[in-house]
């Protein structure tokens, strides 16, 4: 793993780059902070070193989930309801999204989600071949600057772990109200060997996931008049 962090892009001062800006927001109210100490240790991944394997998160589970940025975690938390015998972990860094996924998880006692509180690379470089039926990355931050461009997560170093870690056959969904962000993704995945895409219909892209319910971030972006959405469906060969 070592070998791998050398080759990712560095900042300034030589560490990897990170994928996202800041960690927090509002102050958390007193129930997300007690959720905070006394629920996310139970829940939480550490970020050390040393390899991470689904199988031994989730003895139970028979298959396994990857969502990176779950923002306020409605997806995840509706998935992991839906889907009791799938293993689901979670990454995300920003406190509020942490603590609204935090409460879903007491309220419906969810037993089935992991969560990661730092820069998904990290845990992705820690993660067995082929272990996930599937990775979603839905409305990541667009980073739209183009000098920031650098930092959007949708890059050939993440595409290559993702192409490591999703099974032959499972999916990686990327969803974007950013049309900008849309193209860079299909230019990138299209170069990318170990993924298909195959749209059944032209401009299919444009119609939600099956049983899709938007998620407070899609709401945001109808609400500021980003009317069209990307879904993106990309296959491991």
């Amino acid at each position: 793993m070592a070998d791998k962090i050398r080759d990712l892009p560095k900042t300034l001062d030589g560490a990897p780059r990170a994928f996202f800006g800041r960690r927090s927001g509002k102050t958390l109210h007193e129930g997300q902070r007690a959720l905070y100490d006394t629920l996310l240790p139970k829940l939480t991944i550490a970020d050390e070193e040393g390899s991470v394997d689904p199988a031994e998160l989730f003895p139970q589970a028979r298959s396994f989930v990857l969502e990176i940025g779950y923002g306020g975690g409605e997806h995840l938390a509706r998935q992991a309801r839906a889907y009791p015998e799938t293993g689901f972990i979670g990454c995300e860094v920003f406190s509020g999204g942490i603590a609204k996924l935090l409460q879903a998880v007491e309220r419906d006692g969810l037993t089935n989600v992991r969560l990661f509180t730092d820069d998904a690379l990290k845990l992705l470089l820690r993660l067995p071949d082929a272990a996930f039926e599937a990775v979603y990355l839905l409305y990541p931050d667009p980073w739209p600057k183009t000098r920031h461009h650098k930092r959007r997560f949708v890059s050939p170093a993440t595409l290559a772990e993702l192409a490591r870690v999703i099974r032959p056959g499972g999916i990686f969904y990327f969803a974007t109200d950013i049309e900008d962000y849309a193209n860079w993704t299909l230019a990138h995945v299209l170069r990318q060997p170990a993924f298909h895409f195959a749209p059944a219909t032209p401009g299919g892209w444009h119609e939600p996931y099956p049983g899709w319910q938007p998620t407070r971030y899609e709401q945001k972006a109808r609400r500021e008049g980003r009317l069209k959405s990307f879904y993106f469906i990309f296959e491991k060969r």
